[in-house]
């Protein structure tokens, strides 16, 4: 499933128009976004939480010259599914 998708099942379950569970989705979506970069944890029971990672630099090689490269640090998200949704896809 993809935004668009996520956004016209809303619609349809919800009898609401496109735009206003696009509107809907949006705002969560952003609002999951200023949280992380703020480096706030998301926690959403029974789904999952999201939270920043830090990864520190490295020296890495590139595989197609054999080049040394070194590689900055930087901060991925991080998705962590709750023992509901993990019960669920697995039942």
């Amino acid at each position: 499933m993809n935004k668009s998708e996520l956004i016209k099942t809303l619609a349809e379950k919800k009898n609401l128009h496109v735009d206003e569970a696009a509107i809907v989705v949006n705002t969560f979506f952003d609002s999951i976004k200023r949280s992380l970069i703020h480096e706030e944890r998301v926690e959403i029971r029974g789904f999952g939480s999201f939270k920043i990672k830090d990864y520190g630099g490295y020296t890495g090689r590139n595989p197609k010259t054999g080049e040394i490269v070194k590689v900055s640090p930087k901060k991925l998200p991080f998705f962590r599914p709750g023992k509901e949704l993990k019960e669920f896809v697995n039942s």
